[in-house]
């Protein structure tokens, strides 16, 4: 059998990534749950945890409000603004009657008077029965997830046990004390601990748990805690916390192969288009057709596996959104718009690291930017963006329109095609790119013209950034490959070309109109 391939990417820095994602879905500050992770961890040694429990909980941590977003779309419509909601909840000891008194203060929430009113009726008339459907739907999608990206058993199992109460008053109905496994158990305090312990320091962290002992909390965890609680909280803020989080035990830390890496970052995209119904299926269906069009467009494997990754995650920051704003049904005002932006801003941080995540990062976070300035969150040109930004970018745009949004009704095939094809006449989408991805759609091309000397799309962007004086390094650092693989696109250029210089590689770039615009030097 021949070597498995490595894709670089640990599954500890995968679940970091994820992480990241829930934390801005709970209203909380990127790196949240990556320090509840620490103090959870924390504890387990205080207490002597077995292995096997510190294992699971490190994946009760990570992926223990991963569902979250399932109920996003539902949430917005009862009380408003979802991660606003979801952000109250840690000031309060939810058990039955507090919890249903905090969905009434919030039902119809930023809604007029008279649905307020009618939102409060319905939750009084039903036993907030909707908001009790909505947790077994979050810990339905939270093992789902979890089982698709190779978690075992033991820890799926406990990831059922989110809502439970040392008191038996959560969910499952019943289960209570000893029964909920431990590593929940240390997760409940470690979570609730860490939001009030970075709001107002150790004193009022350890008051939060210490009146929630013997409700929501284990008493013996809460105990533990505020025997000594400094040291639980030491230098969570430091950039080394994320070394910490993912240096975990050697068995969880071997590098996914490329075909677990693709599976599991199926999964992510999956779980992002739960954000919505109207998302359900985009962020998959945009990486396949990304990967068609690429093929069709001649850029190497390296290149089509790449801009199909980018194609699953590139709304990831989507999470950090509120639904009142992608759910509303009327024209966004300047503020929700700015809102919309940071999506993709959201992207890039969470994909910022390690590098093979942070590669796929670089080319999702484009997905909005366009050719002449006018995309979002940078503002970036045409001199900055990949041919599989560029094909993102138009698959992204073809695909979205064919899909029904709140404020519009779905558009033909045929309608989105003349969308995309506009958009390449009037300088903001890539006409390359929008024949590839119209012809991968089953679409007529009618835009690029052909390549000179049958270069593909890959050398054509090597050569322009030759042209404009960059070197075989810099184009390397540009591009996102090695100076290698530059130096072996130059030798079939100029094989291509009929030449043997830099200079008469130029002046065909010049000749062929392939230098549209200047490239900055790194």
């Amino acid at each position: 059998m021949g070597k498995v391939a490595s894709s670089g990417v640990r599954l500890p820095e995968l679940l970091g990534t994820l992480s990241l994602a829930v934390d801005l879905g709970l209203g909380q500050p990127m790196g949240h749950v990556a320090r509840s992770c620490v103090i959870a961890r924390r504890l387990a040694d205080r207490m002597g945890a077995p292995d096997r429990d510190r294992e699971a909980l490190y994946y009760v941590t990570l992926l223990g409000w991963l569902g979250c977003i399932a109920d996003s779309h539902q949430s917005a419509a009862w009380f408003g603004n979802d991660i606003d909601y979801r952000a109250g909840v840690y000031d309060r000891d939810l058990a039955p009657l507090p919890f249903l008194g905090y969905l009434l203060s919030r039902a119809g929430a930023g809604a007029s008077v008279p649905r307020r009113a009618g939102r409060v009726a319905a939750l009084v008339a039903t036993g907030a029965r909707s908001a009790q459907e909505t947790l077994h739907a979050h810990c339905q999608v939270t093992t789902a997830v979890a089982q698709r990206l190779g978690i075992d058993d033991e820890a799926c199992r406990l990831l059922d046990q989110i809502f439970a109460r040392w008191d038996g008053k959560g969910l499952p109905k019943g289960l209570a004390g000893e029964d909920i496994g431990l590593p929940v158990r240390l997760w409940h305090v470690a979570d609730v601990a860490e939001v009030h312990h970075r709001r107002s320091g150790v004193a009022t962290a350890v008051e939060v748990v210490r009146s929630r002992r013997g409700t929501q909390f284990d008493p013996a965890v809460v105990d533990d805690l505020c025997r000594d609680p400094t040291p639980l909280f030491d230098g969570l803020d430091t950039e080394g916390r994320w070394q910490d989080l993912t240096e975990v035990e050697p068995g969880l830390c071997l590098p996914l192969s490329e075909a677990d890496l693709d599976a599991a970052l199926d999964a992510v995209g999956d779980w992002v288009d739960l954000k919505s119904p109207v998302f359900g299926g985009h962020s998959r269906g945009v990486a396949e057709l990304c990967a068609a069009a690429a093929e069709r467009a001649g850029m190497p494997l390296d290149d089509i596996r790449l801009v199909r990754r980018a194609g699953l995650v590139h709304d990831l920051g989507r999470v950090g959104v509120p639904n009142s704003i992608w759910d509303k049904t009327t024209p966004l005002d300047e503020s929700e718009l700015e809102r919309v932006r940071l999506h993709s801003y959201y992207t890039e941080r969470m994909l910022s690291r390690p590098a093979r995540l942070a590669q796929i990062g670089a080319v999702a976070a484009l997905a909005h930017e366009r050719l002449d300035g006018s995309g979002y969150h940078r503002g970036l040109r045409a001199d900055a963006m990949p041919m599989t930004a560029r094909i993102l970018a138009v698959a992204d745009t073809y695909h979205a329109k064919q899909e029904p949004r709140p404020h519009r009704p779905a558009l033909s095939a045929a309608q989105a095609a003349a969308h995309v094809t506009r958009q390449a006449r009037d300088g903001r989408l890539d006409p390359a790119a929008v024949d590839a991805v119209l012809a991968a759609a089953g679409q007529r091309q009618t835009l690029a013209a052909p390549r000179p000397a049958g270069l593909t799309p890959r050398e054509v962007e090597v050569l322009a950034l030759l042209a404009n004086g960059l070197t075989n390094r810099q184009v390397a650092r540009r591009l996102g490959i090695t100076p290698k693989t530059v130096g072996n696109h130059v030798e079939r250029i100029y094989t291509k070309a009929g030449v043997s210089t830099r200079a008469a590689a130029t002046l065909f770039a010049i000749e062929h109109g392939l230098l549209p615009h200047r490239a900055s030097h790194d």
